[in-house]
């Protein structure tokens, strides 16, 4: 983007800022973060699905919707960018060609948290939720954090933290739920910001466990979902793809189902746990079994009842704003840490087969064919870099700082944009502030009008990689040949350009190798080049 259109699209802002404000002081914008787990691409109602959304759906008639929204397709490695502002091998956080690193890895001193800049400018930061980082939040930056360190127990957690210090297991049975309580201490931690630092801007960082396995949810919110699957996931992910064009998200065709592409980890203890009513394929819904349809039909009603109460609680969290008069002046961005996941096992409490599907005692995963109707319309799953596993919804909410309510936004982005953008609102030059400079830009400009972005954006995890510049994007899931889409017309990555291209694909593939190399230069941990990036299920999240 030239300079010029950078200068006029802040300008507009900055104005809007003052026209808000009025006579009143300047303050900084809040910044509300809301990051939700293994939620696929048309999973809400904004975004084309039949689950029920309506907070979300009115954030983005309000704000704006991004179509092309990337992150590093798995939990820890899109949580250390979203922090950080670095590809997470650039800080540690996982693994390339040459890299070490995982989820169990320490970040180099310089790569702070972007709570420790915006304490520089006045802001107070404040955690709620999933972590999945070195480190804890207070002595990373925050404020206050609420830290849910268990992610296999909705109802009953044993590892929680209250501003960095262990606090008692949760009873079963006690009435407790991760997703309420996560939002309860957000709505507690702007309560008392309201009550003690009216006077600073905040930074609001709310991480949902949900829908993540193990598919967990409240009675009543099954309840509620009732039948609406019966008709399984064929029907479900050809009326998604007709929602899906009727919003004009994506235009194109609807991608290829892909039968052999099942879980990326196979536990064959799960299958005889979970008994026959599991599947690990993509399969036509009439071949299953009434049993394997009952079981299945089970698995999306909870997978969808999850998220229909992580909608309800961010209405809560957005009345909170409304009270407190601070919803005008409050960037909201809500997106999920990678696309739906396709893993089936059983861990944590385990699964008992007489249990209710979807209480404690159940441990029940949404598994490849569901997943696949999740990430409609794309390709293939959570932990792949092709746009099923690394493509999820950006929503943008900010009523002093947005003009086009309820408009779309094609221009491509990357979890890596996140800080930049944050410290863009915040006033904040990334190119004084950081030791080492930040790989991603600023989705500011993208506030007022689409923008032809051309920087490349760089993919690898667990050996599958990609590489997007413009409307072109390399891929190749691991050990396999490059794939080559012009993303401008085939979104859904349906019309493989590579060998009538050979040129795009030598030249994408050497800027590929460039960056890989660029990002090795920070990386904490090196490897020789030749050494391949291990893979273990110590890593698995």
């Amino acid at each position: 983007m030239n300079k010029f259109l950078k200068t006029t699209v802040l300008a507009v802002i900055t104005t809007l800022l003052f026209v808000q404000c009025s006579k009143e002081e300047v303050k900084l914008p809040n910044v509300v973060l809301i990051m939700v787990d293994d939620m696929g691409y048309s999973d809400i109602g904004s975004y084309g699905g039949e689950i029920k959304t309506p907070n979300l759906d009115k954030l983005a008639s309000n704000g704006l919707r991004f179509s092309s929204f990337n992150n590093a397709a798995r939990c820890w490695p899109t949580r250390a960018s979203i922090l950080t502002g670095y590809y997470p091998q650039q800080v540690g956080r996982d693994n390339a060609p040459g890299i070490k690193g995982g989820a169990f890895a320490d970040r180099p001193k310089w790569a702070l948290l972007v709570p420790k800049y915006l304490k520089k400018v006045g802001y107070r930061s404040y955690h709620s939720g999933k972590w999945h980082l070195d480190g804890r939040p207070i002595e990373s930056g925050f404020d206050r954090s609420y830290l849910l360190g268990d992610q296999g127990r909705f109802f009953s957690p044993k590892k929680l933290y209250v501003d960095d210090q262990p606090i008692p297991p949760i009873e079963r049975g006690s009435g407790y739920y991760a997703t309420i309580e996560t939002a309860e201490k957000a709505i507690d931690h702007l309560k008392e910001h309201s009550e003690s630092h009216a006077d600073k801007p905040f930074f609001l960082y709310i991480a949902f466990t949900a829908p993540h396995f193990p598919l967990h949810a409240l009675p009543e919110d099954i309840e509620a979902v009732g039948d609406r699957y019966a008709e399984g996931w064929d029907k479900t992910r050809e009326k998604r793809w007709e929602k899906i064009k009727e919003l004009s998200i994506i235009n194109g065709q609807l991608s290829e189902v892909e039968p052999e592409v099942g879980p990326p980890y196979h536990f064959a203890n799960a299958y005889e746990i979970l008994g026959d009513g599991e599947v690990n394929r993509l399969v036509a819904w009439e071949s299953l079994t009434e049993k394997q349809k009952k079981f299945q039909q089970d698995k999306m009603t909870i997978h969808a009842a999850m998220i229909e109460r992580v909608d309800k609680e961010i209405g809560r969290i957005v009345d909170e704003l409304n009270a407190m008069g601070e919803l005008e002046n409050s960037l909201i961005l809500f997106l999920s840490d990678n696309g739906a996941s396709a893993e089936i096992m059983v861990r944590d409490d385990g699964h008992d087969p007489e249990a209710f599907p979807g209480s404690a005692a159940s441990h029940l995963c949404l598994g490849p064919g569901w997943s696949t109707t999740s990430n409609t319309p794309f390709r293939k799953h959570k932990t792949w870099v092709h746009e099923g596993g690394s493509c999820t919804p950006l929503i943008a909410h900010w009523p002093n700082g947005i003009i086009g309510k309820g408009e779309l936004r094609h221009t491509y982005g990357h979890i890596i944009d996140v800080v930049p953008t944050i410290l863009d609102i915040a006033g904040i030059t990334a190119d004084s502030a950081f030791q080492v400079g930040l790989p991603g830009q600023s989705l500011l400009p993208s506030f007022v009008k689409d923008f032809d972005r051309q920087d490349p954006l760089w993919y690898y995890h667990e050996g599958h990689r990609a590489i997007r510049q413009g409307k072109w994007k390399l891929v190749a899931a691991s050990g396999q040949p490059w794939e080559l889409y012009n993303l401008s017309q085939d979104r859904t990555e349906s019309n493989d350009l590579a060998i009538s291209n050979p040129e795009k694909v030598i030249e994408m593939d050497k800027e590929w190798t460039r960056l890989l190399n660029e990002i090795r230069e920070v990386a904490p941990y090196k490897t020789d080049m030749n050494e391949k990036a291990k893979v273990t299920t110590e890593n698995l999240e």
